[in-house]
């Protein structure tokens, strides 16, 4: 008897698992590697759906373009139908499956071919292959591969300066933590932000620099991180203010006033007259400006007239 139909006689009762599961996000990364023993089953294919999926989420390697029910579909993990490294067997006749020396548990295998991988781990990444023997006990062998990519952890941004002095410092901005195969992008009030005039991106770009702040830099920024499949990612805000602390006088010269913005004289004479100075200080940055008035008061003259 052919060791195929010898292997088709054994049967067992485990239960087919039915229903679509839910998918979250994630990179399965496949590329489709065909061998067949016939010409005619240059239309066999297997995919992986979705074609991106993340660790911790379901992956399904579905058969496609098959014409005829087979006798038995076994899945075999990597690149030869090593019984040794079966995960499943679907016999068709009788509809039934059969689990093997690598089924881990996580492995349902469907009455059209297909396996579903649930909770998919970095170490599920490798090879698959499917042996599908036919009616006319022709084997047919089709192999795919797959890898797992770990999901991203959120992002946090660090500062070294929060408090950055206008028009004299820099601040650089650092997005954590940082991971392999992850790319960085940067937004400013929800504008995406590239290498300028006054803004440095390291090469990675994991680090933004702000050179010379001025009052337009304010936050909030978001860093976003993302895996260069999958475009899936996670966001965080930092909002940054920027120094400009000031005091301004305005006094008649050699009597400073602080700390006001207006002067206001009431009840005023003549001897009010005289030079004014404005002069404006940054205590932060250090800078200051001066200007001068010069306001002359006249008086005022009230004649009486008497009648007899």
């Amino acid at each position: 008897m052919d060791p195929a139909t010898a292997e088709t006689m054994e049967l067992s009762s485990a239960p087919l698992h039915k229903g679509q599961l839910p998918w979250r996000g994630l990179l399965l990364a496949a590329s489709l590697l065909i061998y067949w023993s016939s010409p005619t089953t240059a239309q066999v294919s297997v995919k992986a759906v979705p074609p991106h999926v993340a660790e911790g989420a379901n992956a399904l390697l579905r058969v496609h373009n098959l014409r005829e029910t087979p006798r038995v579909f076994y899945w075999h993990k990597g690149e030869k139908d090593d019984i040794s490294k079966e995960i499943a067997r679907f016999i068709t006749s009788t509809n039934v499956n059969r689990t093997g020396p690598a089924y881990s548990g996580r492995e349902t295998i469907y009455r059209n071919g297909s396996l579903l991988f649930q909770n998919v781990t970095q170490n599920d990444t490798g090879a698959y292959t499917l042996k599908i023997v036919m009616q006319n006990f022709d084997n047919r062998i089709i192999s795919v591969r797959f890898h797992v990519h770990p999901l991203l952890p959120k992002p946090s941004i660090t500062n070294n300066n929060s408090n950055p002095v206008e028009g004299k410092e820099s601040v650089v901005l650092t997005c954590d933590p940082k991971t392999e195969n992850t790319s960085y992008l940067w937004r400013r009030n929800g504008q995406s932000l590239s290498a300028g005039d006054r803004l440095k991106l390291s090469e990675d770009k994991r680090t933004l620099t702000l050179l010379s702040v001025v009052r337009t830099d304010t936050g909030p920024y978001e860093c976003e991180t993302q895996n260069p499949m999958v475009q899936m990612s996670q966001s965080c805000s930092l909002q940054m203010l920027i120094s400009n602390q000031g005091q301004t006088s305005a006094s008649p010269v050699k009597q400073p006033l602080t700390h006001l913005h207006r002067l206001f004289i009431p009840n005023i004479t003549t001897n009010n007259s005289g030079s004014y100075i404005c002069f404006v200080y940054n205590s932060v940055t250090g800078l200051n400006k001066t200007t001068v008035m010069n306001i002359t008061v006249l008086g005022k003259w009230i004649s009486e007239i008497s009648t007899p």
